[in-house]
């Protein structure tokens, strides 16, 4: 599990905060590596594509595209829309790993510039 600053803790390193940054795209690609497997799986056993065609197919749906080749099989088919479904998931959720640390880089060094001035008037006062 990642551990996050508190945020009445320092801004991370540039160094540090980039090493973070890292661990969230391997972990983003490891979701979409192992979706894509599903999906390439699926196409070729279920649907009896080659494996190009399933690889092609798996990754259009993953990146929001849709299928290239026609369902001709009832479980193909009923693959395809809940592989669809997964895609539209897994899009969101790789999205916000990606963008967790950069969001909350934003956001402490926002809480850090306006508790900063908070503290100034407490101690003008």
């Amino acid at each position: 599990m990642l551990k996050y600053e508190h945020h009445r803790e320092p801004l991370l390193p540039r160094a540090a905060f980039l090493q973070r940054l890292f661990a969230h795209v391997s972990v983003a690609m490891s979701i979409v590596l192992g979706s894509l497997a599903i999906g390439v799986a699926g196409y070729r056993f279920l649907e009896r594509l080659d494996w190009i065609d399933a690889l092609l197919n798996a990754a259009m749906l993953l990146g929001g595209m849709g299928p290239v080749n026609k369902m001709c099989t009832f479980k193909g088919k009923l693959f395809a829309a809940f592989y669809a479904l997964y895609s539209g998931i897994v899009f969101l959720v790789v999205a916000g790993v990606l963008f967790a640390p950069v969001f909350h880089r934003f956001l402490h060094r926002f809480h850090l510039a306006f508790g900063n001035e908070d503290q100034s008037r407490e101690s003008d006062t």
